[in-house]
């Protein structure tokens, strides 16, 4: 009878250390999948309130409510409406009263006359025309500004998002480091590995903490930001709600509709045009300046003298003396003659002044057309990176690391290949949130340059 040696009992064979493997693989799968999720970072909720935050349309219309700089702009509109109305006003007529006394003697004189501007030439009319441009170009002023602080506001609001979900994200990842921190440490109280793994983990727990304050401050950074744009102080509260994924899934009109638009209703546009009709307006108003003016005068005037005339009593027909008074009515014209000056100077200037609104207009007018080309460019090309990291990026990213994280547990790779990974995965979701803030940026750039409706909550 043959007897069977202890080695050959012992020995295991290449399929069962692949049993074996195939086991742990399962049953690390299992133990994944039950693992609790990372707690909510506590400091977020000074933050997030999905219930009661503010979106970004809120935002916008506190900020064109409250913004002090938009309610000085338009205190300067309505005084653009007070000289419209001044402008309107008829000159006041002017009154004189002269008088004269002879010395020694008694010999006076009295006169009151009146004067009234006539305004020839179509004075007041141009007068009228220009503070009418100035009143329009002073109210488009205000509305550019609304663009500009509804624009900064909606991007400041993507930023303090992006910086959130940053932060959001770092603590989950603290959370896992850790997690993994105080496994290690378990290993090595035990013997079953090295101490150098234990400090390789404190390294990589701490550096996430940094990254975390990092993260943390710029989120306070960009809330400040937010809070002075919408007119708020510092201290006051102040929590968002809200997603990239909403805000991307909302669409932007086509190109040439949206360049059509942007032309006839961009603020800024409309205002060049506004500058260019003043330009005009200012013309006529020199002209008219330079051309003959008058003014209409009336008057009183009384005259005594000390010399006693003689004249006939009507009862006894008796030469007698009486008081010496006469009385006068003046009437006169008096006229404004532009022989050497006719405002050749201010007209010049004026026609000038217009030439360079006009190609100030041009030049506006290009500049819309090469800004929404650039934002639409930027747009698409944003949205393409944004598809590409959430299909072929993330998912496989995270799959590495949960495999890296496997074969490290199995011994097959070391720590350092793991923290390679992890911080590979870090780099990739920045890159991912990144990629969403610069396509919703880019999407807020075209709601700017176009002027569209959604811009100012309309």
């Amino acid at each position: 009878m043959k007897r069977e040696t202890p080695s050959t009992k012992t020995k295991p064979t290449v399929a069962g250390l692949y049993r074996l493997l195939f086991v742990l693989l399962v049953l690390h799968q299992i133990a994944s999948s039950q693992t609790i999720p990372p707690p909510v970072a506590p400091a977020l909720a000074n933050y997030l309130d999905p219930g009661s935050g503010k979106m970004v349309d809120e935002l916008v219309t506190l900020a064109l409510t409250n913004n002090a700089e938009l309610t000085a702009m338009r205190q300067e509109a309505q005084a653009g409406e007070a000289l419209l109305r001044q402008a309107r006003l008829r000159p006041n007529p002017s009154l004189e009263i002269t008088g004269a006394r002879q010395l020694g003697g008694t010999d006076n004189n009295v006169m009151v006359q009146g004067e009234l501007p006539l305004e020839l030439g179509g004075r007041r009319t141009a007068r009228i025309r220009v503070a009418e441009r100035e009143l329009e170009i002073r109210r488009l002023a205000a509305i550019e500004r609304e663009r500009q602080v509804a624009a900064d506001v909606r991007s400041k609001y993507g930023e303090a998002l992006a910086a959130i979900l940053k932060l959001q994200f770092t603590e989950e990842m603290l959370w896992i480091a850790k997690e993994n921190f105080e496994l290690v440490a378990a290993k090595v109280a035990e013997g079953r590995t090295q101490p150098l793994e234990q400090n390789l983990e404190s390294v990589e727990l701490n550096r996430i903490r940094v990254m975390r304050e990092t993260a943390e401050g710029s989120v306070e950074i960009r809330m400040f930001e937010l809070r002075n744009l919408v007119g708020m102080g510092p201290e006051e509260p102040l929590k968002l709600r809200g997603d990239f994924n909403n805000l991307l899934a909302r669409p932007v009109p086509p190109q040439e509709i949206a360049t059509k638009l942007a032309l006839q209703t961009r603020p800024d546009i409309v205002g060049a045009r506004a500058v260019e009709q003043l330009g005009a307006a200012r013309i006529e108003q020199a002209k008219a300046e330079g051309r003959i003016d008058a003014d209409v005068m009336l008057g009183y005037q009384r005259m005594k003298s000390g010399f006693p005339l003689l004249g006939i009593q009507e009862s006894t027909g008796a030469l007698l003396p009486i008081e010496s008074k006469f009385h006068f009515f003046t009437f006169g014209v008096r006229l404004n003659l532009p022989v050497i000056n006719r405002n050749q100077g201010m007209i010049a200037a004026a026609q000038l002044e217009a030439a360079a609104a006009r190609s100030r207009r041009e030049f506006g007018e290009l500049t819309v057309k090469r800004e929404i080309a650039s934002a639409y460019a930027r747009y698409n090309r944003a949205l393409r990176a944004t598809e590409i990291y959430r299909v072929g990026v993330r998912d496989q990213a995270a799959a590495n690391l949960s495999v890296v994280r496997q074969t490290y547990e199995l011994g097959s790779k070391t720590l350092l290949d793991y923290i390679a990974e992890q911080r590979r995965f870090i780099d990739t979701e920045s890159g991912y949130i990144d990629a969403q803030l610069e396509a919703y940026l880019a999407r807020v750039e075209i709601l700017r340059v176009t002027y569209a409706a959604e811009l100012v909550n309309k």
